[in-house]
């Protein structure tokens, strides 16, 4: 199971904290490229309009999944020294997760034979 927070929509919650959710997936995401420094793009989260349905494509996979509130909400906290005294800020407020638990599906392509 891998869970990893992700932004989304930036939305803000009552007290102006932003509010994030967790995606978790069920299974190992494979990289081709070895680890690199900075932030790494697995993927791009869609939603369906209609039924606030996320869809997560990864490479040439899809994934469908549920929005699921969680039970407690969680804190994303900031440790931040401000001149020798460390002080802790609350990043972002976790309300929700965004579960895939079903396989991924092959996004196929039509190739014409006649070329």
């Amino acid at each position: 199971m891998i869970s990893t927070a992700l932004n989304f929509r930036e939305s803000e919650s009552v007290s102006g904290v932003p509010e994030w959710a967790i995606v978790e997936l069920q299974g190992l995401v494979q990289m081709k490229k070895e680890a690199t420094v900075g932030r790494t793009v697995i993927g791009d989260l869609h939603y369906y309009q209609r039924n606030r349905h996320p869809v997560l494509v990864l490479g040439h996979h899809i994934l469908n999944g549920k929005e699921v509130k969680l039970e407690q909400p969680m804190a994303v906290i900031e440790k931040v020294d401000i001149e020798g005294k460390l002080e802790y800020k609350i990043k972002a407020i976790v309300k929700k997760k965004l579960l895939f638990k079903s396989r991924p599906k092959p996004i196929i392509s039509h190739v014409s034979d006649k070329i």
